[in-house]
């Protein structure tokens, strides 16, 4: 165990000094020191066998990665940009898996893949992974706008993907019948049912953390609210059987514990925000009593009171959240050290075409449907314009990650080509995680001046 730690530990740090000196991704960073390590040391822990104890990883590990990306959102950009991450998150999933089986038979001649295979498998390449987006704009001066559309779209697609993965794909593989009113029905009652519990156990997470002024305290509370919100969620249908409803209802945990966590941190923020307008009040109130000889040292112990408390809330909240950011760095990089565990390079090599192309049409479809919101945004006053620029980074932030592996292990054993959706899944995340990456970085770095005077200008238009 200990020798487990030192490796994580090491991994960890050699992948943040290469994003420190080198402006090396993190994540990019930890899968090719975990393959180095692995493969350099045969001797080397093991944290995982194989794909199912992989899974189980990853579901363990979801959760505190989810809260961490949405402690970054804000309820006025979910406002503000509804309309474009609806369209990114869930119309653009629903668009390219429609184009999927529009051109499976040119993809895949050789396989015959049925209808439900095939939206099982663009499904799982569909999810894409919060954490190396985040990562990777965090080094970069980018505008608000464009990094609220990418780390959002990259957030909350996971629930869209996963939803079209096992109420659509899965129930089509087991012989179930899909209509467009089985794909409204079961679609509204998950997005709904999800973002209710969600917000039901962040109201419940925030009362909690209101009894408590312990930073420590506080973040267990936000990570129960988190793992409370997802656990209830995905198995809903026990609470429901409890309560004698016999039902076998599912939601997503994804979407529940993004909107749980959501919920308290804008309640959270809400709050130091009316501290502070206080504080102003306060301040002015302060200036009066100063110019008055005969003021009160009550009054003015009163205030300073008020100042101390308002600044230490805002600081503990600020310190959670930074806490909360370095458990998921670990978790990532536990992660990312198990899957180059689990990979086997020799299946990668027996079905690398199929892989080629399924990165390749992955990729296409993804430009396509970006151009297609490029030209919907930019005729329409309520949507961000997009340009050249921002479409090449929209395009290349769909880095995928472990949540593809877990769909992987939801797959029925007896289905005939599961060997090969195993190495097109995975292959498709490494190629993604190291050529998208690289090209996001290009882009970035090669139109550094214009972001920069895009953001300028961002906050110029916010302040006017």
């Amino acid at each position: 165990m200990i020798a487990t730690l030192l490796m994580i530990a090491g991994i960890l740090f050699l992948a943040l000094q290469l994003e420190e000196k080198l402006r090396i991704p993190s994540p990019l960073g930890l899968i090719a020191l975990s393959f180095v390590v692995h493969y350099g040391f045969q001797q080397a822990p093991v944290l995982t066998g194989d794909a199912e104890h992989f899974a189980m990883l990853v579901i363990f590990l979801l959760p505190i990665l989810l809260i961490s990306d949405s402690l970054e959102i804000k309820v006025a950009d979910l406002k503000e940009h509804g309309l474009s991450l609806l369209y990114l998150a869930v119309v653009s999933v629903s668009l390219s898996v429609v184009t999927a089986l529009s051109i499976s038979s040119w993809l895949f001649a050789d396989y015959a893949l049925s209808s439900a295979a095939v939206i099982v498998l663009f499904a799982m390449v569909l999810a894409t992974d919060p954490v190396s987006v985040v990562s990777i704009f965090s080094k970069f001066e980018l505008p608000h706008r464009l990094k609220i559309l990418a780390e959002g779209e990259s957030l909350l697609n996971d629930a869209t993907a996963l939803i079209v993965f096992v109420f659509v794909g899965l129930f089509a593989l087991g012989g179930g019948e899909i209509t467009a009113l089985y794909v409204a029905e079961v679609s509204s009652e998950v997005i709904l049912g999800s973002v209710a519990v969600g917000m039901m156990v962040g109201f419940v997470g925030l009362s909690v953390m209101k009894t408590t002024k312990n930073r420590i305290a506080e973040m267990m509370v936000l990570i129960i609210t988190g793992y409370g919100a997802f656990e209830l969620s995905e198995h809903f249908f026990v609470l429901l059987n409890f309560l004698g409803a016999h039902s076998h209802m599912h939601l997503s945990g994804i979407l529940s514990c993004i909107f749980a966590t959501i919920t308290v941190n804008h309640l959270m923020t809400q709050a130091i925000t009316e501290d502070n307008n206080q504080l102003d009040r306060v301040e002015a109130e302060l200036k009066l009593e100063g110019q008055n000889r005969n003021a009160s040292s009550g009054v003015l112990g009163n205030v300073f009171h008020q100042i101390k408390a308002t600044v230490e809330e805002r600081d503990r909240h600020l310190r959670t959240k930074e806490d909360v950011q370095l458990l998921a760095i670990v978790a990532n990089t536990i992660l990312f050290i198990a899957m180059a565990e689990m990979i086997d390079l020799n299946l990668l090599w027996k079905y690398k075409v199929e892989i080629l192309v399924m990165f390749l049409a992955t990729t296409l479809i993804r430009g396509v449907m970006m151009s297609l919101f490029a030209l919907i945004a930019n005729k329409t006053n309520k949507m961000v314009n997009i340009n050249f620029r921002w479409w090449g980074v929209l395009t290349f932030a769909g880095i995928k990650g472990g949540l593809s592996i877990v769909m992987l292990t939801m797959i029925p054993t007896s289905f005939e080509h599961l060997e090969m959706f195993k190495a097109m899944v995975i292959g498709v995340i490494m190629l993604s995680t190291f050529v998208y990456s690289g090209v996001l970085i290009m882009i970035i770095v090669g139109n550094k001046d214009q972001f920069l005077a895009e953001k300028d200008a961002e906050r110029e238009s916010h302040h006017a």
